[in-house]
């Protein structure tokens, strides 16, 4: 191979300097840098040693600005003291990451500020947007879609109801149908459903469930509270208001929590402030089986998401050129541990 010297560290390496440095045309060098590009071993190594030593970096925008696709996705985030958050935004950019696709990530402060992130996002030129947080309702959604810029808009792990989204997520009826018999099954009777925020666009189907599925099977409707995110210390507070106080024998047998957040929280007020034991006086499930439940100060038991496949069919329709209903969603798997 030919000596190949670097430049002055003050100019610009382009494709060009490679390419004489190396005896070779540009378009040998670009081409190296595609992934499927027809070039031998031999050159696309050669061209690799030499863009090394020169320090050269293909101009990821040059060459968006040459295709109508840029393989950058805007990734709007929010709830972030919820666990399973980082868990998604792991598996998701490790697996965009392996196929080509870069991530912006966007933190959405609060819902005031969901609509200009997404706007702000849409200025990146960026191929899709994919939301998973609990603050994008109708009019933020609007927002989005009136920005004409994306190609994509994606609704991760939540169903959204939005004919102009795409919907990602697990299949929350059949969960809860699954995890509702199992309750039954196991002898427990006076549930009390611990849900998060209520959503529109962006929606959760779990408490609903739940709730019918119990009275279609017994004849009554469980009792239910509410915790206003996904936080293990708001659901510690929501439980402590709930149960403090009662007659052992108004005391649910069960926590039945929308998410692993909650059943945490749910957990440690149990334990630690009202002195009982679980599962022997009050049983919890969870959903999602983030890390913490394997815990054996948790052993909860969980309802699986499959992120792995999730996140792999989001790269098929991100790829995908065809106009048609991707929605879809997922079947996953009742974890049993000792919590319930």
């Amino acid at each position: 191979m030919p000596d190949v010297r670097r430049p002055n560290l003050a100019s610009n390496i382009t494709a060009d300097d490679v390419a004489e440095a190396i005896g070779v045309s540009r378009w040998t060098v670009n081409r190296a840098f595609k992934k499927d590009a027809s070039i031998s071993p031999k050159t696309r190594s050669k061209v690799m040693e030499a863009a090394n030593k020169l320090g050269y970096v293909p101009d990821l925008r040059a060459a968006a600005l040459a295709s109508d696709r840029s393989n950058l996705v805007a990734l709007l985030v929010d709830d972030f003291a919820n666990p399973h958050k980082l868990v998604m935004m792991e598996r998701l950019t490790r697996i965009l990451r392996k196929h080509g696709w870069d991530t912006l990530l966007v933190n959405t402060l609060d819902r005031a500020d969901a609509g200009h992130a997404i706007l702000n996002a849409s200025q990146r030129r960026v191929d899709a947007a994919i939301l998973i947080g609990i603050q994008f309702d109708d009019e933020v959604l609007e927002t989005a879609l009136h920005a004409r810029r994306f190609h994509k808009l994606i609704i991760f792990a939540r169903t959204s109801r939005h004919p102009n989204t795409i919907s990602i997520a697990v299949d929350d009826a059949s969960a809860m149908q699954e995890i509702t018999g199992y309750v039954a099954e196991h002898g427990y009777r006076r549930p009390l459903f611990l849900a998060g925020p209520r959503t529109y666009s962006a929606h959760l189907l779990r408490k609903e469930t739940f709730l019918g599925c119990w009275e279609a099977r017994f004849g009554t409707i469980p009792e239910s509270a509410e915790v206003p995110a996904y936080d293990p210390i708001l659901a510690e507070q929501v439980v402590t208001r709930v149960l403090t106080g009662r007659p052992r024998a108004e005391m649910p047998d069960i926590l039945v929590c929308e998410n692993d957040a909650l059943a945490i929280g749910a957990i440690d007020v149990i334990r630690h402030k009202l002195g009982l034991r679980i599962p022997e006086d009050i049983a919890v499930t969870g959903f999602d089986d983030v890390p913490q439940c394997q815990s054996p100060n948790y052993a909860l038991t969980t309802y699986r998401q499959p992120l792995t496949e999730m996140a792999e069919y989001l790269v098929d329709v991100l790829e995908s050129s065809e106009d048609r209903d991707f929605d879809r969603a997922f079947k996953g798997k009742l974890i049993a541990r000792t919590s319930a």
